[in-house]
């Protein structure tokens, strides 16, 4: 009876685990190893982009792409890059994307919610000098940061929130 009683136990409780959601993929960056939910940032910026790109009043500037590319970044600065930009999203981004829509303002605190566990998972890693800041991966930075400030705080947030997905596409590939 004992026997049958355990063996009931630990099959539901080997169905209760198979039927829990997956934490997330592991990226690599350089050293540093994160895991997270792709899939979940990716839905809740999805469900926003539309409506967060219609209110770009400037289409001819990218803060994030090309000349300024992610996609060039040497492999050994990832980590260090990727921090950065983490720290960027949730210090300067996210802080001046309201909006009137409650539904697109929930998206955007989960959005920022999730790069809050990410930066600090980053951070541990960046603490552990295993994140080495190339001259390269530096001027990437500095060049997105001069793109950023020289537009209005709330206009260059949205516009960097409406290019999440060229960040998004970056660390997947990175990975």
């Amino acid at each position: 009876m004992k026997g049958s009683y355990l063996f009931l136990c630990l099959f539901s409780m080997s169905c209760w685990v198979d039927l829990m959601p997956i934490a997330g993929k592991i990226f690599h960056f350089g050293a540093c190893r994160v895991s997270m939910s792709m899939t979940e940032i990716r839905a809740g910026f999805t469900a926003i982009k539309a409506n967060i790109q219609a209110r770009d009043p400037i289409r001819t500037l990218s803060i994030l792409s090309h000349p300024h590319s992610l996609h060039k970044v040497k492999s050994s600065d990832r980590c260090c890059i990727t921090h950065h930009l983490f720290n960027f999203y949730v210090d300067k981004v996210f802080k001046h994307c309201k909006t009137e829509d409650s539904y697109v303002n929930r998206k955007i605190s989960s959005i920022a919610n999730s790069f809050l566990s990410v930066r600090r998972k980053l951070g541990h890693c960046h603490e552990q000098n295993q994140c080495i800041c190339g001259q390269e991966s530096t001027e990437k930075l500095k060049q997105i940061l001069a793109n950023y400030e020289g537009l209005n705080v709330t206009s260059a947030a949205m516009k960097s929130l409406g290019e999440l997905d060229i960040l998004l596409d970056w660390m997947e590939k990175s990975h």
